[in-house]
């Protein structure tokens, strides 16, 4: 597939030396020249030629504070940033104590925060050393990163993660990993094969609190868990006037490359409706509520109860039509025994559809968005149902090791560390396709049974289409 004319813009960098080769010779060249100690390396600094370079693909309102965070590590180097749209207003900041704070957001802002952060590091006033792209791809082929942070939208998940992990770079995905079920099989293999770091975006995963529901449940706090609920408010992403899609067609904005944004999904015009927020809602480019948090939320349920394939999936929901993720939905999993550990339960609600409030939960007193039930008691988010019983309980015994914070487990994955909480092979991949099937159930409306290791709905063959995408021509990531 051609580059687009957006995309070229960066030609000219082309003819300049890598930024790794750049870095190298810097690093030489401190042998001979008086630099400063950030240069050089020792105590507190990383020299650069020991740094992890590091490019950012997708930089809206997540990909932008991802960028922000990662900055902040002295060992690694943000060397290219890459968007579609080169710069545009309506990006949610998701600083939730504010509202909805949008805000300018593409590629040319996140190269520029990248060029800022490091003159002021040196005390320069200025730094050029961040290139910008439209095409993942064209950045792919001319810089040579160690590592990759994509934070574009769900239907594009797989494409650039299988290019970077083709490439045997470390890879930080936004969730969920894929848009289908059957990318994350196949991008989690990928990850098998290339044996770089993995790290999903479910940052939740690496709290205090996650450790605390598996120890307390390890702990037989609540005796065997078999069900499970979790569920989430209404979305906070706006919803589409219409039924279908929209019916007017207006001018693509000026810096967005359409094309290079619909990406594998097939050709649709462009509308404010899909970019640069509400795309989530869409099948064709996002996975709704479900893909959106399940990721998030079912993360410790997974780990604390050691969940592996589910056997079987239903799902209800709101009016479901061929364009949209309905308002709400509640999909139930069933999980098999595990060694001595019984059957579970999991159900899902979203859209502001919540389960039954716990027995024994205190007048007055909010739902966490999390229950699990034993055969002697509740867990609630993290506490202990009533309240009475976790201050008797106390906290359990501390046997799991405590994560250095999310970010800083990829980081240090990347550098030959232990892989991160949420890598693809070990967590996030088999995460991801439970999550993706209950989505699948929607639009089959059916209970179906879910031979995970091959990957295959058994007794509605139709179904299976669910599970994967028809790419548009030159998109095919496998």
């Amino acid at each position: 597939m051609a580059i687009s004319n957006a995309s070229r813009e960066c030609s000219p960098a082309s003819a300049q030396p890598s930024r790794r080769t750049f870095l190298k010779n810097l690093a030489s060249a401190a042998a001979v020249a008086v630099v400063p100690r950030r240069v050089l390396g020792g105590q507190g600094h990383v020299a650069p030629s020991e740094k992890t370079t590091l490019a950012g693909i997708g930089t809206g309102g997540q990909g932008s504070q991802n960028i922000r965070r990662l900055l902040e590590f002295p060992e690694i180097q943000v060397v290219a940033v890459c968007d579609v749209n080169r710069e545009g207003g309506g990006y949610l900041s998701w600083n939730w104590g504010r509202g909805e704070d949008r805000r300018n957001a593409g590629r040319e802002p996140a190269r520029r925060l990248v060029d800022e952060h490091y003159a002021a590091q040196a005390g320069a006033g200025t730094y050029r050393g961040c290139r910008a792209y439209a095409d993942f791809r064209e950045l792919l082929e001319k810089e040579d990163a160690d590592a990759v942070m994509v934070a574009t939208p769900d239907h594009t998940h797989a494409v650039i993660t299988m290019a970077a992990l083709t490439r045997r770079k470390h890879v930080y995905c936004e969730k969920p990993l894929t848009w289908s079920v059957e990318e994350a099989r196949q991008v989690t293999e990928a990850a098998r094969r290339a044996g770089v770091a993995t790290q999903l975006g479910n940052q939740g995963q690496a709290t205090e609190e996650s450790r605390l529901v598996c120890e307390m449940i390890r702990d037989g706090a609540i005796g065997a868990v078999r069900e499970v609920h979790a569920w989430c408010p209404a979305r906070f992403w706006d919803m589409p006037p219409w039924a279908g899609r929209p019916p007017d067609t207006p001018p693509v904005p000026d810096g967005l490359d359409w094309d290079l944004w619909l990406g594998p999904a097939p050709e649709r015009p462009y509308h404010s409706a899909y970019h640069p927020w509400s795309w989530r809602n869409w099948w064709d480019f996002g996975t709704g509520q479900l893909g959106d948090l399940g990721c998030h939320k079912l993360s410790t349920v997974f780990k604390a109860l050691e969940l592996g394939h589910p056997t079987s999936v239903e799902a209800s929901s709101t009016a479901v039509n061929p364009e949209t993720y309905p308002m709400g939905v509640i999909a139930r999993y069933e999980f098999p025994a595990r060694g001595d550990r019984p059957p579970v339960a999991l159900t899902w609600s979203d859209g502001g559809l919540q389960p039954p409030r716990p027995e024994g939960l205190e007048p007055g007193r909010r739902m966490a968005d999390v229950i699990y039930m034993g055969e002697t008691g509740t867990i609630m988010g993290h506490r202990l149902v009533p309240e009475s019983r976790m201050q008797a309980y106390g906290r359990p015994p501390k046997v799991l090791p405590r994560s250095p914070g999310h970010d800083k487990e990829w980081v240090a994955a990347c550098r030959g560390g232990p892989p991160a909480g949420s890598d693809f092979v070990r967590h996030s991949g088999l995460l991801t396709e439970a999550v993706l099937l209950g989505n699948v159930a929607v639009r089959a409306g059916d209970r179906l049974l879910w031979d995970g290791p091959n990957l295959r709905i058994t007794n509605a063959e139709k179904a299976n289409a669910y599970l994967h995408r028809d790419y548009r021509d030159g998109w095919n990531p496998f």
